[in-house]
């Protein structure tokens, strides 16, 4: 790493590598850094594929195993932007070789997974992050600060869903993401994950205890050109879906608030609401991501009112367009590659760091296994 510039290495090219590498070639473009990132090689399994997604997504060369991107001398960041079951084997090996790391979410597929890349950091030289971009909308961190500066009192209530509707059709096909052994669970580490910490960020409070229930609502499914090796395969060309459809869950707080937490992949006509409430003894908030440039706020006892979150001194906002000028779900990824960044050109640990994460992975087991339970009320673990 020379006085000014960071190489950069990605794992994947899919979905998350796109809006990754969208954020790595724009950050140095709209806001002043420490260090400048410089995309040096994408990794992924198919050759032709990696070569394409390197040409259009501008990373400078393309290799198809993840090992040759850590051993490279001018690679000093790894993003990983895998699929779950690949997170731990990577992001160690890059600790251990010195690189700074940040992972996509949710951190692993286990709690031990996530407890073994928490120690991995723990005696690394690099820094850490796990990718929860949705701390990173202007609205979600405008909200962190209402709540840090107790503008809603005492929080009682805390109330979030995540809801889509991408696979309500049964012939949608049993895709990686439907698989237990590569995606860890279904819409509960998915998009859950996402609401479990993005509560917990803006509450400031953590999850201690889960009552859950979890559904499949779709147990088979066609077959894939990715899946169609399946173990599983049932006849006539299906698959067996091994992970939830939807979860459902109420919990308590560390700060003695109230939690009711939704996340499906099965609601008709939702493409992206992740939604939050807090209600607190002197306000409240709430926030839709499918209109994330809004914050609605109420203070002493009146009514909601409607925060338009463009104004420069917003968070994040004034790097951008004029007040009034929206943006979008790209930026979110620009902001936490803006954050990761400052962190390593500052010498400060950045946040949601890996232990973050395991935090996180806690929570996620608690829910399963007070499904599996029955819905008896289940501890986090070390919480």
């Amino acid at each position: 790493m020379s006085d000014r510039t960071v190489g950069v290495g990605m794992i994947g090219y899919a979905f998350m590598g796109r809006v990754h590498s969208q954020a790595w070639r724009n950050v140095a473009a709209f806001f002043d850094l420490p260090v400048i990132p410089r995309m040096r090689v994408i990794s992924g399994r198919s050759k032709e594929a990696t070569e394409a997604a390197a040409e259009r997504m501008g990373w400078a060369e393309a290799v198809t195993d993840w090992r040759d991107v850590i051993g490279r001398a001018d690679v000093d960041i790894v993003d990983i932007c895998t699929p779950g079951d690949t997170h731990a084997e990577i992001a160690i090996a890059a600790l251990r070789a010195g690189k700074h790391v940040i992972c996509e979410k949710p951190l692993a597929n286990t709690v031990a997974e996530a407890e073994a890349m928490v120690s991995a950091a723990a005696s690394a030289t690099g820094k850490n992050m796990v990718a929860f971009n949705y701390r990173r909308v202007p609205a979600v961190a405008l909200a962190r600060d209402l709540v840090e500066q107790g503008r809603l009192g005492e929080i009682r209530h805390v109330r979030a869903q995540y809801l889509q509707d991408w696979i309500v059709d049964p012939d949608f096909p049993l895709v990686w993401r439907l698989q237990k052994d590569k995606a860890g669970s279904g819409a509960l580490g998915d998009i859950g994950a996402h609401i479990i910490d993005a509560a917990q960020f803006i509450s400031g409070q953590r999850i201690v205890g889960v009552s859950a229930l979890t559904e499949t609502f779709i147990k088979e499914r066609p077959l894939s050109e990715q899946s169609s090796g399946l173990a599983a395969a049932g006849s006539s060309g299906t698959g067996t879906v091994t992970v939830d459809d939807a979860a459902l869950f109420t919990a308590r707080l560390s700060g003695g608030a109230l939690g009711s937490f939704e996340a499906t992949r099965f609601a008709t006509g939702r493409k992206n609401a992740l939604r939050i409430e807090l209600n607190g003894s002197l306000g409240s908030l709430a926030f839709d991501f499918e209109a994330m440039n809004e914050l609605w706020f109420s203070e002493g006892g009146r009514g909601f009112e409607r925060i338009l979150v463009t104004e420069p001194d917003h968070p994040y906002v004034g790097a951008w367009w004029p007040p009034g000028h929206g943006l979008g779900y790209e930026h979110t990824f620009t902001h936490e590659i803006k954050d990761f960044l400052e962190a390593i050109g500052q010498g400060t640990d950045p946040t949601p760091s890996f232990a973050d994460g395991l935090r996180v992975q806690r929570v996620l087991a608690a829910v399963e296994q007070s499904a599996a339970d029955g819905s008896r009320f289940t501890t986090v673990e070390d919480s």
